[in-house]
């Protein structure tokens, strides 16, 4: 088993970023796929998703695993950083993981720091999905280094949208100087109201700027309340509510994950 590594990237924060990780990555575990989530925002907000509140605690955190590989030191033991949720693995993050960003400026190979560590677990798992911090720093440009493809959430709102032509353009340096292996996988609309002029506006928008170079999801997220409700309570909006619209939304997505996936590596 050589796991797939994707990670979910955009530089504005409250598209999605924490609600997709954690989402296409029950749906993909409920199809009996191995998958491995990783919290590389410093908020922390993956890890309290699923439940894990006193993450300040934690023995081994993706934080104290970066610090350990930019001090050349050996990693523990798989058991003792990765927790168990349900049907998902996860490697936990807390604020520390802003004091190794600002270690990562004068380390040694900077950029390949995450990689080193997924590569200890690499082979367990079939898709290791990373939650990027909103940011283009080095935090996210290790992410692009060690994955070997981007989805990208994005609302349907004017400033959203325009915001992808300073990603990709950072996707395209890190291909072209780092990571020749990446692909943007696709662009995923995240709270979509279809009866609002504005989201079919940049729903078209987008399709008209991009359509025909990127992979652009025909799973829509739509927009709901239960999403927030799901957090409140920890769990994955697919196990909190699986007749809510956004969940059959997010199942639709995790096959189009697996199905243009392939497509691509058949290629």
């Amino acid at each position: 088993m050589n796991g797939k590594v994707i990670a979910i990237v955009n530089q504005k924060g409250g598209v999605g970023k924490t609600t997709t990780t954690l989402n296409l990555g029950y749906a993909l575990a409920e199809k009996g796929h191995k998958v491995l989530l990783i919290d590389l925002d410093p908020q922390g907000s993956l890890t309290i998703s699923l439940g894990v509140d006193d993450n300040d605690n934690l023995q081994h955190t993706i934080a104290s695993l970066m610090g350990m590989e930019i001090e050349e030191e050996q990693l523990p033991s798989k058991n003792e950083y990765i927790i168990t949720v349900e049907k998902l693995d996860l490697i936990p993050c807390n604020i520390e993981l802003s004091g190794i960003e600002v270690s990562l400026v004068n380390a040694m190979s900077r950029e390949y720091v995450l990689k080193c560590v997924i590569q200890e677990i690499r082979n367990d798992y079939e898709y290791i999905i990373i939650d990027c911090s909103p940011s283009l720093g080095m935090l996210t440009i290790n992410a692009l280094a060690a994955c070997d493809g981007v989805i990208i959430p994005v609302t349907p709102e004017y400033l959203s949208a325009k915001g992808l032509e300073m990603l990709l353009k950072n996707i395209g340096r890190t291909k072209k100087k780092i990571n020749p292996a990446i692909d943007i996988e696709g662009i995923l609309l995240t709270m979509y109201v279809e009866r609002m002029n504005l989201s079919r506006a940049v729903k078209q928008m987008i399709e008209d700027a991009y359509g025909k170079q990127i992979h652009i999801y025909s799973s829509c997220i739509p927009k709901s309340v239960r999403v927030g409700e799901s957090s409140l309570n920890s769990v994955p909006i697919i196990q909190y509510d699986r007749k809510n619209p956004v969940s059959i939304a997010y199942e639709n997505f995790a096959k189009e994950v697996v199905r243009y996936g392939k497509s691509i590596t058949d290629k």
